[in-house]
């Protein structure tokens, strides 16, 4: 179904509804390694930007030390910005049939000015590594690249400095068959009060406002990319899910380093809790790990494992 402004509001599959269930084992495992994640990249290091040129090159440390431990060989993309060397790091799982065919599942690394970041985005280089870990020694048909991106944040955002942008302008000048890419962006807060889910217009005549669920955020091109991997996520998934495809103008819908791949004209989809439309510390300085729902952000985490497994194993449309 379309809705207005051409914003796809059906999706295959259903959501799941009921109360949150118990994780199981492997999840807790899921939980705790994306909570220590999260406590040093937020904590430890702390804010980490181009003004905190210290922490965001611990973090790159942290970042490749972290891909290294997991037996993975570690590639980093260097630009020079402002006069300071920043980072796009990368790792890869070779697909063993059809390695041309490459996914792309990202993150940034980097936190907004005033704020340690750990919703934004280090929730998401978390679940980076546990995809690295999950997915070791997998024998994949596609080819699949875990990366974490520098400079997503302003004043670096939707310019030619942005990380992703500069990543994306690689590939494509080395014709690279990038089929899908996912961004994963602020997954670590959910509430099931009504009321705690927002929107910018138009999307709040069509979806719930309770913020308990994950989103797939992608534009119109991407519609295919949105429909499958909803479709693998509810395949699997006991946790609530929405998807949108949407032009890509459209306030919120190219919030993150998914529209570094549309500007090259590469599918993707932003995977996320929506951010500022529901967390209440988005980009200040009480973005802190003891706010992040670790048990639930598990759950996300242990489905899109599975998610990127269909999606690299199967056809893509």
């Amino acid at each position: 179904m379309i809705g207005s402004r051409g914003i796809s509001i059906s999706m295959p599959g259903r959501s799941f509804s009921g109360p949150f269930l118990s994780l199981n084992e492997d999840e807790l495992e899921i939980q705790n390694r994306l909570k220590r994640h999260v406590e040093m990249l937020a904590g430890e290091i702390g804010e980490r930007n181009l003004w905190w040129y210290e922490n965001l090159e611990a973090a790159a440390g942290y970042i490749e030390n972290t891909f290294r431990e997991l037996n993975y060989k570690v590639a980093v993309q260097d630009f020079k910005v402002e006069g300071k060397i920043v980072k796009n790091i990368e790792v890869e799982i070779l697909g063993k049939f059809i390695p041309d065919e490459i996914i792309i599942v990202g993150a940034h690394y980097d936190s907004a000015l005033g704020s340690p970041g750990a919703n934004d985005n280090a929730t998401g280089v978390a679940a980076i590594f546990e995809f690295a870990r999950l997915l070791r020694g997998q024998s994949l048909m596609r080819t699949v690249r875990l990366v974490a991106f520098a400079n997503e944040e302003p004043p670096f955002f939707q310019t030619d400095n942005m990380g992703s942008l500069v990543y994306a302008q690689r590939a494509r000048k080395r014709a690279e068959n990038v089929v899908a890419m996912f961004s994963i962006e602020t997954i670590g807060y959910y509430s099931d009060a009504k009321g705690s889910q927002r929107y910018p217009f138009p999307f709040g005549f069509f979806y719930p406002d309770t913020g308990d669920f994950i989103g797939f955020v992608g534009n119109t091109h991407s519609r295919n990319l949105v429909h499958q991997s909803i479709a693998s996520f509810r395949k699997h998934a006991k946790f609530p899910s929405q998807g949108t495809a949407a032009p890509g103008w459209l306030k919120g819908v190219g919030w993150s380093d998914q529209w570094s791949f549309w500007k090259e004209c590469y599918p993707g989809v932003m995977i996320t809790d929506t951010a500022p439309f529901r967390y209440p510390y988005y980009h200040t300085k009480w973005d802190t790990p003891d706010k992040i729902d670790y048990p639930r952000t598990a759950r996300v985490v242990a489905v899109l494992s599975q998610v990127i497994i269909d999606l690299a194993d199967n056809r893509l449309k």
